[in-house]
């Protein structure tokens, strides 16, 4: 069964003419609608608009999206395990494993087996992966450089206070 919108007959549209679309001509912005109270579409809206000019960066190569995040915190926390480093990034294990395997055929991490539990890894950075990980780090940072110009340094910090908070809030440490 199809759905058909019909347009309410109003004397701006009596003649038959389809009203013209906000936004169809580069112009005004379009309407956000209920969508305006939803957080989660303006943080995945300003994301995809990032995670597109980082991808399109020539730094960035022809990597999986994603691998950067992962690489960055394996660096940051070495010996972190699959399932923390999973739960940390927001993503599906299976994923992360696909990534995982991307990040060793690179040459920049490895897993190695626990020593206390052998169905664990932790992984680790290679130095191949930490030289890695300054050019991606240097491709993300310009590839932010517009939206962060946006903002002075204390709305830039205040901005990052804001979402820690809100992470703290969603995904407490016990969800794991």
């Amino acid at each position: 069964m199809a759905i058909v919108a019909r347009m309410p007959r109003t004397r701006a549209n009596r003649s038959g003419n389809a009203p013209r679309a906000a936004g169809s001509d580069g112009g005004d912005a379009l309407s956000l609608g209920v969508l305006k109270d939803v957080m989660g579409f303006r943080l995945r809206r300003i994301q995809n608009h990032l995670a597109k000019a980082f991808v399109d960066h020539p730094h960035h190569g022809d990597r999986k999206p994603g691998l950067f995040s992962i690489l960055a915190l394996i660096a940051a926390n070495p010996g972190v395990s699959q399932s923390r480093l999973a739960h940390e990034a927001g993503i599906d294990k299976t994923i992360l494993v696909s990534l995982l395997d991307d990040l060793e055929e690179a040459g920049w991490a490895v897993r190695v087996r626990s020593r206390d539990d052998r169905r664990k890894h932790s992984l680790l950075v290679t130095a191949e992966g930490s030289e890695a990980l300054q050019d991606l780090t240097e491709a993300a940072h310009e590839a932010e450089a517009r939206a962060r110009s946006a903002l002075t340094g204390e709305e830039l910090d205040q901005l990052f206070r804001v979402l820690d908070k809100l992470y703290a809030s969603c995904f407490r440490e016990e969800e794991i």
